[in-house]
């Protein structure tokens, strides 16, 4: 086998597959576009530049032998340069095996014109460096892809933070939708916010699990790792409860909460507090289950300090038994006071045990806890506490379609 000094191979050869290389390359493009479907559907730009890849790779050959990279003991690789010329955008448009359909063709059309190419007696010897090559291309163009997904993979997570960040902040609705659409975020209702425990680790291997995870039960989601908790954002989940429960093994240990569901990610600054607010306080309720529903710890969030809780038990618990009826708020302090025992708390009011026990049913009715539920109890006696130290203040009835008149 014919080498020159330096150890370049097939110099005569060598020197005719470099006057040819335009040739070669117009000639696999037109070849790509006979016999590969797809690629006769690419936009023009796209096509021209698989042709500048095309010429690139000619180069690369040349410059492979060059190096030393035909020989059967040799090691070298194919520079990645080859892919290099092609914008990232490129990668994004066609996928790695495009990429090596398109090789095979390049290869295919370099393999007809061996005969044309080889100097006198090196034409087996030229098929079976053609043949080597184009494993290395196939390698080559694999690393590259590794590379833009690893790009593009830290480029999606920085997004993802910074989405999160926005939610948590509360910006403004274009923010979150600008970023959302960067993402491909297809805000499919309801969204959701659940808040957890990161298990530590890559960022990008964190939400890869999320992603895994997500496309099994088909639900959108967008994460965030924020020091040791892990955001996520779920779209498209007719119950994120049951959704995030699917979601546990990319979580960390400990309490995860889900906010409320709301009908768009322009709303999820709301589902957000909540389940950060719910997050903090998780750990007073040591037998909550995993996921919670950030509203099932409203009693250990306003202890906590967070003033929607407070909101939300004093209207939606005790505004509603001061409006039902004043029995049944006297009946509920009775009940409490009496430490839960029918009977004491029936002695305490002078009435029948089972007017107490209708009234309890009364209270559950309006309200949606049952006083005989100790965890519903327990966010009842909070509710009254709540009330009473910030009570509802009736207001005068006024106008017709004015504010005065409701509770405050």
């Amino acid at each position: 086998m014919g080498t020159e000094p330096g150890g370049t191979q097939l110099p005569a050869t060598l020197r005719r597959i470099e006057r040819a290389a335009g040739a070669l390359a117009t000639a696999s493009v037109a070849r790509m576009d006979e016999t590969v479907p797809w690629f006769r559907a690419l936009p023009a730009d796209q096509r021209s530049w698989v042709m500048l890849v095309a010429q690139a790779g000619v180069r690369s050959l040349v410059q492979w032998l060059r190096d030393g990279g035909g020989r059967a003991d040799s090691t070298q690789e194919v520079s990645d340069e080859v892919f290099a010329i092609a914008p990232q955008a490129l990668a994004r448009s066609i996928s790695l095996q495009q990429t090596v359909t398109l090789i095979k063709v390049t290869i295919d059309v370099v393999e007809e014109q061996v005969p044309h190419l080889a100097a006198d007696g090196e034409e087996q010897q030229l098929r079976e460096v053609v043949l080597r090559f184009s494993r290395e291309i196939a390698f080559a163009a694999a690393r590259a892809y590794a590379r833009a997904a690893e790009v593009r993979g830290s480029w999606d997570a920085r997004l993802q933070a910074l989405l999160v960040d926005a939610l948590l902040r509360g910006d403004s609705s274009d923010v979150l939708a600008s970023r959302a659409a960067a993402l491909g975020w297809a805000d499919a209702p309801p969204v959701a916010v659940a808040v957890g425990r990161s298990p530590g680790g890559e960022v990008a291997a964190v939400l890869h699990t999320v992603y895994r995870l997500a496309r099994r039960i088909r639900v959108g989601v967008i994460g965030g790792v924020h020091g040791d908790r892990l955001v996520v954002v779920l779209g498209g989940a007719a119950d994120p409860l049951a959704a995030t429960e699917k979601l546990l093994p990319a979580f960390g240990d400990g309490p995860v909460v889900v906010g409320p569901a709301v009908p768009s990610l322009d709303e999820a600054t709301e589902s957000a507090r909540s389940a950060l607010a719910g997050y903090r306080a998780a750990p007073a309720w040591p037998a909550a289950p995993r996921p919670v529903e950030a509203a099932a710890l409203l009693p250990e969030r306003a202890l906590a300090g967070d003033a929607e809780a407070r909101r939300r038990l004093r209207q939606d618990y005790y505004a509603t038994l001061v409006r039902a009826a004043g029995e049944l708020l006297e009946t509920l302090d009775a009940f409490f006071a009496s430490g839960g025992v029918l009977e004491s708390t029936a002695r305490a009011l002078f009435v029948h045990p089972n007017t107490v026990r209708y009234r309890l049913r009364r209270i559950a009715e309006v309200t949606g806890l049952s006083p005989l539920v100790p965890r519903d109890a327990f966010a009842l006696q909070v509710a009254l506490t709540v009330g009473r130290l910030d009570p509802v203040t009736p207001v005068l009835p006024g106008p017709p379609g004015s504010e005065r008149g409701k509770d405050r």
